[in-house]
């Protein structure tokens, strides 16, 4: 029969054999094999885990830039579209039959606009001029007309067109399609050879005379296939020279359902990967059930960090993907060098606390050999063995003393027990010579007195010996429980150092950094110092005083900070240099420049300075207003609607603020707006 083996019994036999050095060496060691191999390993599935979901975040806000420019191309189209369909130059040269003029103006407008065509149809879609020149089947550009006259509007709409019905509104763009397909790994099976489709963003606008009759139909439209200008640009837009760190390169597409018609992925170093197609799990993800794509994906021959959304035409169905991302292959080899570095300090701080570890373990388990060494001798009759001077002052130390001076007082003890044994056996000779004479059993009576007096004498030896022995042995095992107590969080303070050392590592980013901003950013302040604002805004005002000398505006000066603040100057001037030619922007007749600086508590106490920037123009509606600080917002045809958007992610980096009022001087009844920035203050030199 075969009995079963309780292994915590079989455990705890082995750690009940053990000796104190080996236990000592097993509660040093368990927390750094145990505690920070679990602690590293949390570390490096959080740390990449974050990583990736910063990728995933980048590539989101790299999309929303992309799709915020596409959308502005695709309004300007329409709106555009509209614009030369109500110019009544236009209408006279229809009205007077101007054929040369019509085409002219068509011609110019093309060229001022960026379009790829611009078509002049009667109210029957009779093609009447173009900006190309006219030729081709001109019932057919009536039966274009009629098919997509419903997009008529201030908004262009992006059409999947047949190669007849773009012939027939543009037979110069032939060149541009017929696109050669080329096979591509993880694409949906297909038979297709060329994409002869195309991908337009088209608007439709009525000229209508006096009375409000429509006279005539506008179309105009943006090929988009091959159109690499605007594909260049979005991705410009999306990733400006020195965006993307670590060598990593940044890309943009549009696609014709899954057929990428413009991109400046390549295929062979200069070659453009036009042709290629996406991969079927992106196809089925974006182009069948709509979702946008944010993961890994194998763009033609790499991977990278990719982003994906329908494009939609005006009835809504999903005919193309507008994609943007950048290549994984630099961030996953940091991430990877990361980790290593991470796993290589936890190494090195696990060799070193082990070797300390057991460099200091030695100064308890001697003492303890030593005492252990000393009893044995002793009991093998080295009656005067003992441990000796021990170098720790702590409880071993003393629980070492105590031990010496217990075996000193036994030996005292012995020597007088031999001494009282030998006068008793002196005594007990005398009697027994008085008594010599006596019988047999006063002999036994003596026998049993000396065996009584022996036992007495060895019963109080063993009471005192006992009575010494247990105060060491209580002190023994208090100390031995507050080793254990010792040694059990011996690893909080190295998870201290190194918990502090991974927040310090983009920024690593990236270690990194920031262990890459910071960023977290924006990420990534520049060096502060103590900045004298009055200084700066002076030095700024010197930086567009050439916009200032094609103006009538004057300049008004109250600098009466007295109080610098704590940020980076170039980025401080980055922000005044934008607000002045923004206040400059606003007075295109003439008017006043103000520049104020003073000194300003903000609502909770805490010493500022302020600047304020203020104009003379026709001051902010409500609406504008509303929407003044967000990203691509602008009112004016040649901006990009960021500049104010990045201002303020730069003053609130340093625990500022950026506010915008209109004018309100007591008295003057001025219009224009204000910009106060305000800056957290501090005592400092100022440069007068």
């Amino acid at each position: 029969m075969v009995v079963p083996v309780n292994a915590t019994s079989v455990w705890q036999r082995l750690w009940h054999d053990l000796s104190v050095r080996h236990k000592l060496m097993v509660l040093s060691l368990l927390p750094l094999v145990v505690v920070l191999p679990l602690l590293l390993g949390a570390l490096v599935i959080w740390g990449n885990s974050a990583f990736d979901r910063l990728l995933i975040t980048k590539v989101r806000s790299d999309l929303a830039v992309a799709h915020g420019y596409f959308g502005r191309v695709q309004s300007e189209v329409g709106t555009g579209t509209q614009a030369i369909a109500a110019s009544h130059a236009l209408f006279l040269a229809l009205d007077g039959k101007r054929a040369q003029a019509l085409k002219t103006q068509l011609t110019q407008a093309r060229q001022r606009l960026g379009f790829d065509f611009i078509n002049l149809y009667n109210p029957q879609g009779q093609l009447l001029t173009a900006s190309w020149d006219v030729g081709g089947d001109v019932n057919a550009a009536a039966t274009t007309l009629a098919a997509f006259q419903s997009t008529d509007g201030a908004v262009a709409h992006i059409q999947r067109l047949s190669l007849a019905q773009l012939l027939a509104m543009a037979p110069h763009l032939h060149g541009r399609l017929n696109i050669p397909i080329i096979p591509t790994a993880s694409a949906l099976p297909g038979t297709r050879t060329h994409e002869d489709r195309a991908l337009v963003m088209l608007s439709t606008a009525a000229v209508r005379d006096a009375a409000g009759q429509v006279v005539a139909w506008l179309r105009a439209g943006v090929l988009l296939n091959q159109n690499l200008s605007l594909i260049d640009h979005i991705n410009k837009i999306v990733y400006p020279e020195g965006s993307l760190p670590l060598g990593s390169v940044g890309t943009a597409t549009l696609f014709l359902d899954d057929v990428r018609i413009t991109t400046n992925v390549r295929l062979f170093q200069d070659q453009r990967a036009i042709g290629t197609r996406v991969s079927q799990a992106v196809h089925d993800a974006v182009l069948v059930r709509g979702e946008t794509w944010l993961d890994r994906a194998f763009v033609v021959n790499d991977w990278y960090v990719s982003g994906y959304e329908p494009l939609m035409d005006g009835s809504g169905q999903r005919i193309g993907m507008l994609y943007v991302g950048y290549l994984e292959t630099p961030y996953r080899m940091t991430k990877y060098g990361i980790l290593a570095l991470i796993v290589g300090i936890f190494a090195l701080a696990m060799l070193l606390a082990a070797w300390f570890s057991m460099r200091r373990a030695r100064s308890i388990f001697q003492p303890v050999e030593r005492m252990n060494y000393t009893m044995r001798r002793v009991e093998e009759g080295e009656a005067y063995a003992r441990v000796g001077e021990v170098v720790a002052h702590d409880e071993l130390g003393a629980l070492a003393n105590h031990l010496d001076q217990l075996l000193d007082l036994i030996a005292d003890k012995t020597a007088s027990l031999q001494r009282w044994g030998d006068e008793l056996d002196a005594k007990v000779a005398e009697r027994t010579q008085e008594l010599s004479q006596s019988n047999q059993s006063l002999q036994a009576a003596q026998a049993q007195l000396v065996k009584s007096e022996k036992l007495a004498a060895i019963g109080q030896l063993t009471a005192s010996v006992a009575h010494e022995i247990n105060n060491p042995i209580a002190v023994m095992q208090g100390n031995l429980d507050l080793v254990r107590e010792i040694l059990g969080e011996y690893a909080e303070p190295v998870y201290t150092e190194l918990k502090l050392m991974d927040q310090q590592v983009d920024r690593m980013r990236l270690i990194v950094t920031q262990l890459l901003q910071y960023a977290r950013p924006n990420d990534y302040a520049g060096y502060v110092e103590a900045v004298d604002v009055n200084a700066a805004l002076s030095s700024s005002l010197v930086l567009v005083e050439h916009l200032l000398a094609r103006t009538k505006i004057r300049v008004e000066r109250h600098l009466n900070a007295t109080l610098v603040a704590p940020i980076n100057r170039q980025e401080l001037q980055q922000v005044l240099i934008n607000l002045m030619i923004n206040a400059i922007q606003a007075m295109p007749e003439g008017g006043a420049l103000t520049l104020r600086t003073d000194d300003q508590a903000d609502a909770l106490g805490n010493p500022g300075v302020e600047i304020e920037i203020s104009d003379t123009g026709v001051g902010l509606t409500d609406a504008i207003r509303e929407h003044l600080f967000s990203p691509f917002f602008t009112t004016r045809n040649d901006g990009n609607g960021l500049g104010l958007w990045i201002s303020v992610g730069l003053v609130e980096r340093y625990g500022g603020t950026i506010v915008a009022v209109n004018r309100q001087d007591a008295g003057k009844h001025l219009t224009g707006a204000v910009f106060s920035v305000w800056l957290p203050g501090e005592p400092g030199h100022l440069h007068r």
